[in-house]
């Protein structure tokens, strides 16, 4: 992915070729573009970031990045917003919890595409929620009953709607929230 593409390319993987691993940031030039075959990828160099050497953060961060795949699957051209959103989520990995990184790039991800759903309305019965809510996929609101999960203060939630920032949520809470965006984007 490009900062305004999404590209396939032919390149040999082999024990020279390691920086081409999922999620990593890497400058190249293209070789053979009008070609029949695929272009090729040359020049390789790899931009790394401090956390890479914690195997803990990388996993968290090549579990994040696998998400988008599914996502941009049939996608060739792409506005900067992805780009930009991966590329700061990286720049701020090693300085705080990888797990608000992901919850908070994710809401600005749904705000981005309209699918943020700030509602006080159930997903499935649509029905008023009153004190406890429950996430689904998309962070579509439901009563904990609807969907047989655990639930958070609704309060809480919307607020978190509202300012994309996870910094007044507890540890568990933004837990809770981070299994819900593991399920996909």
């Amino acid at each position: 992915m490009t900062a305004t593409e999404v590209r396939t390319y032919y390149r040999f993987f082999g024990a020279r070729h390691s920086i081409l691993q999922l999620g990593n940031l890497v400058d190249f030039e293209v070789e053979g573009e009008g070609s029949s075959f695929l272009p090729r990828l040359r020049s390789l160099s790899h931009m790394g970031f401090p956390w890479l050497y914690d195997k803990n953060k990388l996993l968290m961060w090549h579990n994040f990045i696998k998400k988008f795949e599914p996502h941009l699957k049939d996608a060739e051209e792409l506005e900067s917003f992805y780009y930009d959103l991966l590329l700061t989520a990286a720049k701020r990995w090693d300085k705080q919890n990888p797990k608000r990184i992901v919850c908070e790039s994710y809401i600005s991800l749904l705000d981005y595409e309209g699918r943020l759903y700030p509602e006080e309305n159930c997903f499935i019965c649509e029905q008023r929620i009153e004190d406890d809510i429950a996430l689904m996929q998309a962070f579509r609101p439901a009563h904990p009953s609807c969907i047989y999960s655990p639930s958070m203060p609704t309060k809480k939630v919307l607020d978190f709607f509202e300012s994309k920032k996870t910094v007044f949520l507890e540890d568990y809470e933004v837990e809770y929230l981070y299994e819900v965006v593991m399920k996909g984007l």
